[in-house]
């Protein structure tokens, strides 16, 4: 078999036949062997039968997802090649042999159809979709994995099988898009688009896919796939902050091109600061407990840290945090309990017990989940 396509199916009884009707269509002059697969996700209407009719193999997949149906597909495919797209009449089918052309002659890994790239039919495409959640969901790819590419969010791609099968593909969702493409290029593989386009949808009821859940499904993915951009921003914030805070003890408010500065509320907003670094490096570090990238050599001490050096810094923070209390309430008494002018010396204090605070107690955190992981 030299590829098999492989429709996602969900009650498309309005379209799966058109769909199947169109493909065969587009490749009766073919001299190479196919298979159509439907992979349903547990459809309620006349789909499986209208696909069984048209000599396409049906494939029942029970965990639900856009990405579970596709994945159901790959397992049951015969072909060195699986292509796939949805089965709602909008992608070009046309294109299919031009596709799987490609892929071969240049022997990629996959071979995506740009929608972007191609012609857009009027309604075709929300425009949040197209010019907000695309462009920026594909700017984001290219920029943190090297890629090169137009339209992330293509639901029409040729994939080589064995390629497929190496690159671990965990989402069942949406999401499953993004991950196909980080995963292919952070296993370095061939990646090349072709012009395409898109139509509108032919179905008379609403798309499954939902707006902003799908779109944060995706930036979450994204995100999970390159903890560093939390890891190295994080870190920077804690380390330059807590030296601003020391400068700003040691000098006072001081005026620097005609701007005050290291009053209040400079050392306020450094403390916003030092403790947004914490949670994002913490956020990061978390994430390399699943994930497979190396982190930077201080964040692979304190995710290996021993459990005792763990306690101990516990305890002392909780000591410290102790002993400031028990200073200002001091010379609180010490003064009868009248106005304290502590403000600018508090800060700076305040500024490490809370950023060492959200460091050992996310640390608590991150070890905690690294048991239960095992």
């Amino acid at each position: 078999m030299d590829f098999s396509f492989v429709f996602p199916c969900l009650n498309e009884e309005e379209t799966v036949g058109q769909c199947i009707n169109a493909l065969k269509d587009s490749l009766c002059k073919a001299s190479f062997e196919y298979e159509v697969i439907v992979a349903d996700n547990g459809s309620s209407d006349r789909s499986v039968e209208i696909a069984r009719a048209l000599g396409a193999v049906i494939v029942s997949v029970s965990e639900k997802g856009y990405g579970a149906a596709i994945k159901g597909g790959f397992l049951a495919a015969k072909g060195k090649y699986v292509i796939f797209a949805d089965a709602d009449g909008s992608y070009r089918l046309e294109d299919t042999l031009k596709l799987y052309d490609v892929a071969v002659k240049s022997d990629d890994d996959m071979t995506i159809a740009s929608r972007l790239n191609g012609t857009v039919e009027k309604g075709a495409m929300p425009f949040l979709h197209r010019f907000l959640g695309t462009p920026v969901l594909t700017f984001l790819i290219n920029i943190l994995f090297g890629g090169k590419l137009s339209d992330c969010n293509s639901g029409f791609r040729c994939v080589r099988k064995s390629s497929f099968e190496k690159w671990n593909i965990r989402a069942n969702g949406m999401e499953f898009a993004s991950e196909l493409l980080i995963k292919a290029l952070k296993n370095k593989s061939r990646i090349e688009e072709i012009k395409s386009g898109l139509r509108r949808d032919l179905r008379s009821r609403p798309p499954h896919l939902k707006t902003w859940r799908d779109g944060m499904r995706h930036l979450l993915f994204i995100l999970s796939e390159k903890p560093q951009i939390m890891e190295y921003p994080g870190l920077f914030l804690i380390i330059a902050t807590s030296v601003l805070q020391i400068a700003a003890l040691l000098t006072g408010p001081s005026s620097f091109l005609k701007l005050n500065i290291f009053d209040y509320h400079s050392h306020a907003l450094l403390l916003l600061g030092g403790c947004i670094g914490a949670q994002l490096y913490l956020l990061g570090s978390s994430i390399y407990l699943v994930g497979t990238d190396e982190p930077l050599r201080l964040t692979k001490r304190l995710i290996n840290m021993d459990e005792a050096q763990l306690f101990f810094i516990l305890i002392s923070n909780f000591t410290a945090c102790a002993a400031v209390i028990s200073w200002v309430l001091f010379i609180w008494v010490e003064r009868n309990f009248g106005n304290l002018n502590l403000i600018n010396p508090f800060l700076v204090v305040l500024h490490f017990i809370c950023v060492v605070g959200f460091l050992s107690i996310g640390l608590l955190g991150l070890h905690i989940l690294k048991k239960a992981m095992k």
